[in-house]
């Protein structure tokens, strides 16, 4: 199983492009079921998520044919409108293929998802609102089991903002008779991502990025040419690492709008940042200052930036207060911090950090996706040699970091 060591102490320093978004590449790729054209995909990262969705839309009975760049996807035919547990117990997005297959085939069975473990995420809100659209729906041996002639428009308010649930029954909603509003949505740039998909396909859909969005059902979507949105916290990662190290960095291909609350945290703790067209560039010339933050929905500050504030406030100057509100579980990366000598205390769903001012190589575990990053902000950051095992969390979600972090002078490699 791979590893990365990492002998820290070095800022980074360089420039280097961002990958498309994870978190938008694979709704994106779950629209194609909507329609029997191509849909052409370009900026879409190289990742094991990724590659499992196109293995999971190939048992389907859609092309997924990879490209430079990206993929395009076809489902001309769909053999068969069936999510098996061995890919779907992988990755959580796999529930995603839930409301188009419903609205494309009339029916679905779906495993129940399965992902990192940084709490329940349950699927109660994706049923419910298939349900109130007309779907009839049971459970049947771990299996989500859908059914229903054609979806119809209907009002549906949302329990909780939930990012996959709104991009699930906007899909569905896609397809159905009549209008779909869906109030308490999630207002993710993802989410807007997929809906601007959606509309070059002939979806017709209004108020993504709201709270409310309406979506008008059409009998038939078309293929188009779709270049996914950057990836925001792929973005936030770097630009942390870049800060703990007290560095100086250049991201191209990105979007600061999309980052408005990382950015002012990033700068409260002392980093000077210029936001251009495409581009971030930071550069923290002290020691970063502690900055405490809660986690909320977006256009909060993102639980997938958490863990990697976390080890910046590690070694900050003062004391943060971290707070998580999204998942129960997503402390995990505490434990690893403190095997490199952070001064964190957990209490229910806040976290204390003393900033100290060094940090000590030492062998860590990854837990999750976002807690791997935290662990390689540390190791950058520690004296001597960090090793992180179990980074195959780390490789759904950032393509070859250990290639990348170099580019920025790292002293990092990836060891079997």
């Amino acid at each position: 199983m791979d590893k990365l060591r990492i002998r820290g102490g070095v800022p980074l320093s360089g420039e280097i492009r961002v990958s498309g978004a994870k978190n938008a590449a694979l709704p994106i790729m779950c629209a194609a079921l909507l329609s029997a054209e191509p849909l052409r995909l370009t900026n879409v990262p190289n990742l094991r998520d990724v590659a499992t969705m196109a293995k999971l839309l190939g048992q389907m009975g859609v092309s997924a044919n990879a490209t430079p760049g990206g993929y395009t996807l076809q489902a001309a035919q769909i053999s068969s409108p069936l999510a098996h547990y061995d890919l779907v117990r992988t990755m959580r997005a796999s529930v995603l293929v839930l409301g188009p297959l419903l609205a494309r085939c009339g029916e679905a069975k779906v495993s129940l998802p399965g992902g990192c473990a940084i709490g329940l995420r349950p699927v109660d809100q994706h049923v419910k609102g298939l349900t109130a659209m007309g779907a009839e729906i049971t459970m049947e041996q771990g299996y989500i089991v859908a059914r229903a002639p054609r979806l119809r428009g209907v009002r549906l308010v949302m329990d909780l903002v939930t990012v996959t649930g709104t991009e699930n029954l906007m899909m569905a909603a896609c397809l159905a008779e009549g209008t779909t509003v869906i109030e308490n949505a999630a207002r993710e740039p993802e989410v807007v991502d997929l809906a601007n998909c959606l509309v070059a396909m002939g979806a017709r859909i209004s108020g993504a990025g709201t709270d409310v969005i309406s979506v008008e059902g059409v009998s038939a979507l078309h293929g188009c040419d779709y270049t996914v949105m950057p990836d925001r916290i792929e973005t936030g990662t770097f630009l942390a690492a870049a800060a703990a190290t007290g560095g100086r960095v250049r991201l191209t291909g990105t979007d600061g709008s999309i980052l408005d609350s990382v950015l002012a945290k990033l700068r409260e703790s002392g980093a000077e940042i210029v936001v251009g067209s495409d581009t971030i560039s930071l550069s923290m010339m002290r020691r970063a200052r502690s900055v405490s933050l809660r986690t909320s929905p977006y256009p909060a500050f993102p639980t997938d930036m958490q863990a990697q504030f976390m080890a910046l406030d590690a070694v900050a100057g003062g004391t943060a207060v971290i707070t998580e509100t999204i998942f129960e579980n997503r402390f995990m990366h505490a434990i690893e911090l403190q095997r490199l000598g952070a001064e964190i205390e957990i209490s229910g769903n806040t976290a204390v950090v003393r900033g100290v001012e060094k940090l000590q190589g030492a062998t860590v575990m990854a837990t999750d996706l976002r807690a791997s990053a935290s662990l390689v902000i540390a190791g950058l950051v520690a004296d001597g040699d960090t090793v992180i095992d179990r980074i195959y969390h780390l490789d759904r979600g950032y393509d070859a970091i250990e290639v990348r972090l170099s580019q920025l002078g790292a002293r990092i490699e990836r060891v079997a």
